[in-house]
């Protein structure tokens, strides 16, 4: 298996939706993106597969040395020599990969977050560094793009907290502020027990605003001049908010069922975005009024 075939069959194998956002990629941009994701998946995996933490301490400090091995044209895992032929014609920084490392050790330091800036911190790790790197991957012009980028990475890490309440607190993880479960009288132990009630919907139906305020605010920041060549986040942002509002629909009975997409309309959201350039769902992120 060359590097890009190891990378291929990681993304084909975890099922996601950042697949279909791939599909109308160039090959170089293509194969650029689908290591990044590779990448992700490897370090995300450390700390979902590995039940001893300072194993995953052990293996995620070995990706961050690999990382410096990338940067001094020595990569040695597959993922890496992938990565290896794009980094400069890209400009991808070594600071944003080392960044989505700390956000995989913050899930190894702590299972709750205080407040919305805490969160928010890790969001920023998990997700709005991914999206850095992705967007010198999709091309722009304006640096205002890398702003959009950051934040949609906000929103589309909270529709997967959202999306994978019940899973997390499986693991015991819960990710919902702790000021947000007072504010609304839900207690970590009804999450924990799937305990559904007025509180929880309530609850849910506020993290989903916050998701939805991120949308509007990441498509008010994307310039017109450089939204053609980000269609891939606007794929992506188009399934996860369709993913959010069936959640939604379904009254969000989260806690014991894992809510997704069927292949084939993820499939018809990504086409219809590549046709019409993303316009109109940038424009409907903007004027939405929640």
């Amino acid at each position: 298996m060359t590097p890009d075939e190891y990378c291929q069959d990681k993304t084909n194998k975890s099922g996601s939706s950042f697949y279909y956002s791939f599909l109308y990629l160039q090959p170089e941009p293509r194969r650029a993106i689908t290591a990044i994701y590779a990448f992700c998946r490897e370090v995300d995996d450390v700390v979902d597969e590995c039940s001893d933490p300072s194993l995953a301490r052990v293996k995620l400090g070995w990706w961050r040395n690999e990382i410096g091995n990338l940067y001094k044209q020595k990569p040695e895992h597959p993922v890496t020599k992938a990565l290896a032929p794009h980094i400069e014609p890209f400009k991808l920084a070594q600071e944003h990969f080392l960044a989505i490392i700390d956000g995989m050790e913050m899930d190894l330091d702590q299972s709750r977050y205080l407040d919305w800036a805490g969160l928010k911190k890790y969001c920023w790790h998990a997700a709005s560094a991914v999206g850095l790197l992705s967007a010198r991957v999709f091309g722009f012009h304006n640096p205002q793009t890398l702003q959009y980028a950051e934040k949609l990475g906000l929103a589309l890490q909270m529709t997967n907290i959202i999306r994978d309440i019940g899973d997390d607190a499986r693991r015991g993880r819960i990710y919902l502020p702790i000021e947000d479960l007072q504010a609304f009288n839900v207690k970590a132990a009804d999450i924990l027990n799937s305990n559904y009630n007025d509180n929880f919907k309530k609850l849910m139906a506020f993290e989903a605003n916050r998701a939805c305020q991120l949308y509007k605010e990441a498509f008010t920041l994307l310039p017109e001049e450089d939204r053609r060549a980000q269609r891939p986040g606007i794929m992506m942002a188009a399934i996860y908010h369709a993913l959010l509002k069936e959640i939604e629909h379904e009254q969000w009975n989260i806690l014991d069922q894992r809510i997704s997409l069927t292949p084939i309309r993820k499939f018809f959201i990504a086409w219809k975005i590549w046709i019409n350039g993303g316009r109109t769902f940038t424009r409907d992120m903007r004027n939405a009024t929640s």
